[in-house]
């Protein structure tokens, strides 16, 4: 499934590039990731604790920088693991673009995701929308470490969003899924909807 998210990061897309460049801080900033090796040539081992309802996953695998375009201010992640209780495996092709926004920066990201086990049974919606979520948290994270580093401070010792439990990220999915309903319920009425086009 394809999966599409944007944030603002307020800080200029130099800095904010350089940052992205150094994919230890990128980890640190999605709750629930750790990298446990650097293998080398961009690749890396790692670990990744989601939830999914009241199901938790804990993933294992690697991921892989397969482009860096400092032009274009792209960089194409591409990473794969399984559950460690053998209850589903998952891979990912993760294309960040950085784009100039006032004084700051957004940052738009296009997540190709494909999963199978425990964590398929939930459908697209609640996919997408825990994904949501987690991008959510991870903007957060990335403008108080790109914030802090450019204060000159520890960004280890900055405040991170924490791992939502599975009850906190269920309420917060559920938010998003009541808000899409009300905004179709709420919708001006347009005929072209019911008649093809044909009002």
């Amino acid at each position: 499934m394809l999966i599409k998210s944007d944030f603002e990061v307020a800080q200029p897309v130099e800095k904010v590039w350089e940052f992205f460049n150094n994919i230890p801080q990128v980890a640190k900033c999605l709750p629930g990731t750790a990298l446990t090796d650097d293998l080398g040539s961009d690749k890396y081992l790692g670990k990744v604790a989601i939830r999914m309802g009241p199901v938790k996953l804990q993933f294992s695998g690697t991921a892989q920088i397969k482009e860096r375009d400092g032009a274009a201010r792209r960089l194409v992640v591409d990473a794969s693991g399984a559950d460690e209780s053998g209850r589903g495996q998952a891979s990912m092709l993760l294309t960040a673009t950085l784009v100039p926004a006032g004084r700051g920066t957004r940052v738009e990201t296009e997540l190709d995701l494909q999963i199978s086990g425990a964590a398929a049974q939930y459908g697209r919606g609640m996919v997408s929308d825990v994904t949501a979520i987690l991008m959510r948290d991870f903007g957060t994270n990335a403008q108080n470490r790109i914030a802090a580093i450019s204060r000159g401070l520890n960004p280890d010792a900055v405040a991170s969003v924490a791992p939502a439990s599975g009850l906190g990220i269920a309420l917060r999915a559920a938010r998003l899924a009541l808000a899409r309903v009300l905004a179709r319920f709420f919708l001006p009425y347009d005929p072209s909807r019911v008649s093809g086009g044909v009002a």
